[in-house]
């Protein structure tokens, strides 16, 4: 069973190291866009066409699971992508956890980038999700990029920015981007004690795990992760060395291409 993880930079490592520890003999495709990231500011119909050339080629790679473990790559292209593969090739997306935080807690801060922060997209998930909680959005500038970069030291800076403009009252932050669970530890350092954290990495992966096993078909690998940046064979960025899950997924047997 091969499992292709599309996303334009790091923010597929958290649920691809999330399937590597639940289920380490499946094989995976990490197919990452360097040439066209990020995805966020570029126009919705790029978007789409750059997700569906790369599940495409996943397809050609004998991908039998898509994960869009990407936010921009969800809200934008996860309904073309199904119609694109057709009912037997699940593909999973990815939605902030804006619903989980808002049963648990009176008062939620999303944090995301800044154009997701003042996107429709997650006004009407707010509106949807927040289950009469106070939720409010907190732009993390730079976030994101510096993670990609592998800069710990600027990314710590941009979380001290966001917890800065973070309401003192919180009681969960959600994780609003796939990057930021790379810096979990340095984010719930830098938050007040108590408060939470809520990602949806964890629950992407263990959906791809139900869509693999409801397929009823043999899924034990070898636990290959194959590599590709913008559908050319390559290795893991060196910035994904700095966080575990990307050095969880660089000592995985690579899959020669």
């Amino acid at each position: 069973m091969i499992v292709a993880l599309i996303d334009s930079g790091l923010g597929m490592l958290p649920t691809s190291a999330w399937l590597r520890k639940l289920r380490p003999e499946l094989d995976l495709i990490l197919a990452l866009d360097p040439d066209g990231a990020p995805w966020g500011p570029k126009p919705e119909q790029w978007v789409i066409d750059r997700v569906l050339a790369t599940a495409q080629r996943c397809l050609d790679r004998g991908a039998e699971v898509i994960v869009l473990p990407c936010n921009t790559a969800s809200v934008t292209a996860l309904d073309h992508v199904r119609e694109f593969v057709g009912p037997a090739v699940p593909v999973v997306g990815t939605v902030p956890a804006i619903k989980p935080a808002a049963a648990a807690c009176e008062s939620v801060a999303v944090w995301a980038t800044a154009a997701t922060t003042a996107s429709r997209y997650q006004a009407d998930l707010i509106e949807k999700f927040g289950n009469g909680s106070s939720v409010v959005g907190v732009a993390c500038h730079g976030l994101a990029e510096a993670i990609d970069r592998g800069e710990r030291d600027a990314a710590t800076a941009a979380i001290a920015s966001a917890v800065e403009r973070t309401p003192d009252d919180v009681g969960g932050v959600v994780l609003g981007c796939t990057h930021y669970p790379l810096m979990a530890d340095e984010i719930a350092a830098q938050l007040p004690a108590g408060v939470r954290l809520f990602d949806s990495a964890e629950a992407v992966a263990t959906q791809t795990l139900r869509r693999i096993d409801a397929l009823n078909r043999p899924s034990a690998g070898e636990g290959t992760v194959e590599i590709f940046l913008s559908g050319r064979p390559g290795r893991l960025p060196a910035s994904a060395e700095a966080f575990p899950a990307g050095q969880l997924l660089s000592a995985g047997r690579s899959q020669p291409s």
